[in-house]
């Protein structure tokens, strides 16, 4: 029987090359002359740091287009709501989410079910497995999540025909 894996993953190479970009781009840019900036990456968490709360906006902007460029999905981003004061300095996390939350999954399987489709949804961890007896209907269940706004990115995997 035909099936696929539903995933939330973000590559970690292209994490690191889009932050090592992002601390070039900081390096020649005008505003950030003299100014202790920089970006710091450990474990899928990049930390920002700046001498100013509205430097650490640019700095998250330049972060973010350095992402499209290396293909990684902005949506795969969590920003922290609170921005760390230490001493002269501003900092802020920014994490990458990684699987796909149980709410989400719960989200996902309702959509499908909605639909009406002659599939079946399970979740499994941080993944969901999509079985059914015609590929055509594995199809149109990813061409309904491509098209669905979720708050997350997602990939196909694993098709199994």
């Amino acid at each position: 029987m035909p099936s696929f894996d539903i995933v939330s993953e973000v590559d970690a190479v292209e994490v690191k090359n889009s932050v090592d970009n992002a601390n070039r781009e900081l390096s020649t840019r005008f505003d950030f002359r003299n100014v202790e900036a920089s970006f710091e990456l450990k474990e899928l968490v990049v930390t920002l740091k700046a001498e100013a709360e509205f430097q650490l906006q640019q700095m998250e902007d330049i972060l973010r287009s350095a992402m499209v460029k290396r293909s990684v999905d902005p949506k795969a981003i969590k920003v922290d709501e609170k921005d760390i004061h230490t001493g002269k300095t501003f900092s802020r996390n920014i994490r990458f989410q990684q699987g796909i939350e149980q709410v989400l999954s719960k989200k996902i399987v309702k959509m499908i079910k909605d639909k009406k489709m002659k599939v079946q949804a399970s979740i499994q961890g941080e993944k969901l497995r999509v079985t059914g007896k015609k590929r055509d209907d594995l199809q149109g269940v990813m061409a309904m999540l491509k098209a669905a706004e979720l708050e997350q990115p997602l990939q196909f995997n694993n098709f199994r025909d």
